[in-house]
């Protein structure tokens, strides 16, 4: 029987946390705020059902509030990351906004649908 536990540490010891993460002071802010985007950018298509048919997370409520939070996120950070980042943002961001359309039995009239209280109305 071999042993697994790596030579140099015993099995009760904690891994050093400050040699595998990397200090947040360090990241730059666009690279948290894109990182936080693509998040729920990613999270709202699960819920919507876009990750594969007939999707067991289906879940429009759920999504609509994501949504929400990443139009407040992408329209508040726009002039801070540059067009660079905010610009394939506001694409995946609209994206959502017309699956989401498309998705929900009960149309929302223009304007008031997830997100479109920062985006203004979003068409077709």
């Amino acid at each position: 029987m071999t042993d697994a536990t790596p030579s140099g540490s015993t099995p009760d010891s904690a891994p050093d946390y400050d040699d595998l993460t990397r200090d947040i002071a360090d990241v730059p802010a666009v690279e948290v705020i894109t990182t936080v985007a693509v998040h729920l950018l990613s999270a709202a298509a699960v819920n919507l059902g876009l990750d594969k048919p007939d999707s067991e997370y289906k879940d429009l409520d759920e999504a609509r509030k994501l949504i929400t939070a990443l139009a407040g996120l992408v329209t508040a950070s726009a002039t801070e990351i540059s067009s660079f980042h905010a610009a394939p943002l506001r694409d995946g961001l609209k994206s959502l906004q017309l699956a989401f359309r498309e998705a929900s039995l009960v149309q929302d009239e223009p304007g008031q649908g997830p997100g479109e209280k920062f985006t203004g109305p979003v068409y077709a």
